[in-house]
């Protein structure tokens, strides 16, 4: 992929709500990096932060490469505060990876990714399904953020959420993100629904 990892390496995010105003953060560092056959497997530790920087949720999820692509724990992709919902249930998820081949072109279509999860608190049960479809490379932009300037893939995408616990609820979003080959995580991010900007996430510090 063109990135150099080790451990203790890693990234912050700065989230913005709908109106640019900050409203937390985030931070990716690397926990852990190992062989397994053809892959290299990086363990991320995750932690994200509200706006008066008191920490909201922390969790570990994986990434592998093979030189070909990446393969990203769908679980990362989880919008910040949809954790919220979750806290009072004893959820367990299972994922359909997000993939990025390590050449990306424009015009590429990427492979769909989602996330399943379900558990309980008490006699109330939940389940939730995200899929992330219609993902495609729409051109290369120049991108400025507090982490610097870097030659980025536009990625287009739509996530589609459905959730079930006494009641169903369906959301739909699309999001706009912003890549660099020399970097693991999105430069930038802006998530929509039904065409309003929701919210932006910039890179603004390489750990």
């Amino acid at each position: 992929m063109g990135v150099t990892l080790k451990e203790g390496s890693g990234y912050e995010l700065l989230s913005y709500d709908a109106k640019g105003k900050e409203n937390g953060r985030m931070v990716y560092k690397v926990k852990k990096v190992s062989k397994e056959g053809p892959d290299t497997v990086i363990e991320m530790d995750f932690e994200t932060f509200d706006k008066k920087d008191k920490s909201q949720m922390i969790n570990t999820f994986k990434m592998r490469c093979n030189g070909n692509e990446m393969r990203l724990d769908a679980s990362s992709m989880m919008p910040q505060g949809q954790e919220k919902q979750f806290e009072s249930f004893d959820m367990t998820f299972t994922s359909k990876d997000i993939v990025y081949p390590a050449n990306l072109s424009v015009g590429q279509t990427l492979p769909d990714g989602s996330l399943h999860g379900e558990g309980s608190a008490g006699p109330m049960s939940m389940t939730m399904d995200t899929e992330f479809v219609n993902r495609k490379v729409e051109g290369r932009e120049k991108i400025t953020v507090p982490a610097g300037t870097f030659d980025t893939f536009k990625i287009t995408s739509d996530m589609n959420v459905n959730m079930k616990t006494v009641m169903k609820m369906n959301m739909e979003f699309s999001t706009v993100s912003y890549r660099s080959p020399k970097v693991l995580w999105d430069v930038k991010t802006e998530n929509y629904r039904k065409g309003k900007l929701m919210g932006t996430t910039v890179l603004s510090k390489i750990l």
